[in-house]
């Protein structure tokens, strides 16, 4: 695999990433990931008062959450329409969050900012890991807990990731999926933490409709689907969709016309030293 090593690729790279993630609708997307958002924050048992900072915040459907709590939350995302909606949703709840544009590789904060620093799938999707475990660390206070939940390769939607893959290009950037692996975490994050816990969950996507529509689902509305779909010439774009129909049908226990498919991620708990 090649590697991004200039200036300029970086760049390039990072404006491509941008307009992914701009691309679609993640909004509406992302209500049906709201159940497993709330799962995942829970789990964490976050005091109310505390300062949290929720990385690649999407439309907020984790800060959301923690502030409905009474936390005193802060979501960023390198997406700016996300950061609008999420900001519009949380104003017309009356809840005290505020959110804002930023790159989780140069985070727009100060050192030890924040109690806990989380990132529901998200942060993995940054190009350069070794940047986002520094600034996770150093925006969280000593003895602050970081959180993140990352999709494994062995898992649902690391099957996803390598359906496209035999379509699309590689971008020369590590693999999103290795922040699913034990071991990959512990060398990235594991230098900065006094402990380190590692669980590997299940995360249930459930759609009132058919696998068929669920694809047709994703490429309108989630941003690398829709950009995936968009790169491909149209013989390309239909032996994908009938892969991924295929990869949907395969893994749902919903019947014929829900699709109900669970699929692994690694959470991942540590306290910074």
């Amino acid at each position: 695999m090649s590697t991004i090593t200039s200036t300029t690729e970086i760049d390039g790279l990072k404006a491509r990433l941008k307009d992914t993630w701009v691309a679609g609708d993640y909004d509406r997307f992302s209500r049906y990931m709201e159940q497993g958002a709330r799962i995942f924050y829970e789990q964490l048992d976050v005091p109310a008062g505390c300062q949290l900072l929720d990385v690649a915040c999407g439309s907020g459907q984790v800060a959301l959450w923690a502030a409905r709590d009474g936390v005193k939350v802060t979501g960023v995302d390198i997406a700016p329409n996300l950061v609008q909606r999420a900001q519009a949703r949380a104003d017309a709840e009356g809840l005290k969050a505020r959110f804002v544009e930023g790159d989780v590789e140069a985070l727009p904060f100060e050192d030890a900012s924040f109690d806990v620093v989380i990132s529901l799938v998200g942060a993995m999707f940054a190009p350069r890991p070794e940047l986002v475990a520094r600034e996770l660390l150093r925006v969280c206070s000593p003895g602050g807990t970081i959180a993140m939940g990352n999709w494994t390769r062995e898992g649902f939607v690391g099957q996803m990731f390598k359906t496209f893959a035999k379509f699309i290009a590689p971008s020369g950037m590590p693999a999103p999926a290795l922040w699913g692996d034990e071991a990959v975490v512990r060398e990235r994050l594991g230098h900065g933490v006094s402990d380190l816990t590692m669980t590997r969950r299940q995360y249930s996507f459930t759609y009132p409709f058919p696998p068929a529509e669920v694809v047709e689902f994703f490429r309108q509305y989630y941003g690398p689907t829709n950009r995936a779909f968009a790169s491909l010439d149209e013989s390309d774009a239909k032996k994908l969709r009938v892969d991924l129909e295929a990869l949907w049908s395969a893994h749902n226990r919903g019947g014929n016309e829900l699709t109900v498919v669970s699929s692994e991620y690694l959470e991942v708990i540590a306290v910074k030293a």
